[in-house]
């Protein structure tokens, strides 16, 4: 009984092992697209020979009492004074306002040459679908700079 029973859980783990060891195969469509599949029946797969894997078990590890508060620092970590981070938070506010007054600037340009919902006509653009996405671009760069200037709100908020 014993042996048929190693027997079994012998072959359940050769057949466990040969199941993750399948061919892969790198497969391109038609526009460039590159997918790997367990399967090269798809037009444009090729084999692909990677080395055998090794799967082992997480290694269990214990956490340190000092480090399981949140927010607790190492008794070695570093400490700066006072002055330094205040200098530090002061350079962080000037970068971060530079940066909104550029973003500002750019999307109060955008908002000019989109001229209140309808960007004019240029005089290459006899066609309306090429002026129809010249509309669209500055319409999503409008929408992306209006992003950028509230994350640049929300972060200059955050500051003390």
């Amino acid at each position: 009984m014993k042996r048929l029973l190693s027997a079994i859980l012998l072959w359940a783990a050769a057949l466990g092992y040969a199941h993750a060891q399948n061919d892969v195969y790198l497969c391109v469509d038609q526009h460039g697209t590159k997918e790997y599949k367990n399967t090269g029946a798809t037009k444009g797969c090729k084999k692909v020979d990677l080395p055998p894997l090794t799967v082992t078990a997480p290694v269990q590890r214990a956490v340190p009492a000092a480090s399981a508060r949140p927010g607790a620092a190492p008794a070695d970590f570093p400490k700066i004074d006072g002055s330094t981070q205040r200098a530090r938070d002061n350079d962080r506010k000037q970068i971060l306002q530079d940066e909104m007054t550029r973003e500002e600037q750019k999307l109060a340009t955008l908002k000019k040459d989109y001229s209140e919902g309808e960007a004019e006509r240029q005089g290459s653009e006899r066609n309306s679908p090429k002026s129809q996405e010249r509309v669209a671009s500055i319409k999503e760069a409008i929408e992306r700079s209006e992003k950028n200037v509230e994350a640049l709100k929300r972060e200059m908020g955050k500051l003390k």
